[in-house]
């Protein structure tokens, strides 16, 4: 971390009162600002809370909407809990990885794409989060387009 994003950081820490029951509230907020919980700010957050950095990886590696390696700039979250698994999420999640080349769990130059368990989506299935927005029933032809556009993004 740089001078500039210890600052910012410190600010998302003090504006949750530096409290370490606001933890996870405070994690949310690195991702949101940075995009992922580096190192460096895991022996941050755990300075300025009191904490130990084992608890604060303990948090950031529990819960899946943290990372600690920066993603792609754009993140597909597929979807495998029993569910959508049961509606061809592993087809998907296979699909996708071919279609790119990245594999599930992985990142790319400018997409990373995560598994997940449970999007709330379940009647849908199987479902995916691409930048944030559900998508429901996606199987390989949606996803293909979806893809495509991302490409064309990128080029």
């Amino acid at each position: 971390m740089n001078e500039h994003d210890t600052e910012l950081a410190r600010a998302i820490i003090r504006s949750f009162d530096s409290k370490p029951e606001m933890l996870v509230q405070l994690l949310h907020g690195f991702v949101d600002k940075f995009g992922y919980i580096s190192e460096p700010a895991i022996r941050l957050i755990a300075d300025e809370l009191n904490v130990s950095r084992a608890d604060v990886h303990g948090v950031v590696s529990y819960y899946h909407d943290f990372r600690t390696t920066p993603p792609g700039r754009h993140v597909l979250k597929i979807c495998q809990a029993e569910a959508c698994r049961a509606m061809g999420a592993v087809r998907l999640a296979a699909d996708a990885e071919r279609l790119t080349g990245i594999a599930l769990g992985e990142t790319g130059d400018a997409l990373t794409i995560e598994p997940v368990y449970c999007l709330g989506n379940c009647a849908l299935g199987p479902a995916a989060m691409f930048d944030g927005k559900p998508l429901a029933r996606l199987d390989r032809e949606p996803l293909e387009i979806l893809l495509a556009r991302l490409e064309e993004k990128v080029a």
